[in-house]
């Protein structure tokens, strides 16, 4: 497995995945016009520019065949002395694979270099990803509601690990 880092040339195989990725991820979770309204707010290509400007980091996971199938996002300092993650994804078929925990250990090893206190991220109630997170010693620190527009909101867990 091979981790690329993202510049605006990978954008549009970010948009793929998370494409790919979100309709199974939230099938349960959100409604169809949710799901289209979210993907087109954070992963258009103009959406994931915005992001690559304002400072978020991407990575690409990429395997031997040259298959991508996965990324993650992070923000340094995103409050002070802690990094956020926005994004971490792979394909549903490749869960359970390490794939996830290697993307999260790429944002950890950025994190410690930054001299960062903790990682957290943001993830819904109803998502099973939050065992995942568990499993890497993240904690459950609030709970939060953010209004996305158009009548829909994100209700959140943050979680929150030490390093």
């Amino acid at each position: 497995m091979q981790l690329i880092k993202v510049d605006s040339s990978h954008l549009n195989i970010i948009e793929q995945l998370a494409r790919k990725i979100w309709p199974v991820a939230y099938a349960e979770i959100l409604s169809q016009e949710q799901l289209d309204y979210m993907l087109d707010m954070f992963y258009s290509e103009e959406a994931l520019l915005a992001q690559l400007e304002k400072g978020h980091v991407f990575y690409l996971v990429k395997n031997t065949s040259g298959d991508y199938l996965g990324f993650v996002s992070f923000e340094l300092n995103c409050e002070p002395h802690k990094t956020k993650i926005h994004k971490i994804y792979v394909l549903p078929e490749t869960q359970g694979l390490g794939l996830g925990k290697l993307l999260f250990e790429k944002v950890r090893e950025e994190a410690l270099k930054a001299n960062q206190e903790a990682i957290f991220l943001n993830v819904n109630k109803y998502n099973n990803a939050q065992h995942f997170y568990t499993k890497l010693n993240f904690e459950i620190v609030k709970e939060e509601v953010i209004d996305i527009g158009h009548g829909y909101v994100m209700d959140d867990y943050v979680m929150e690990v030490k390093l």
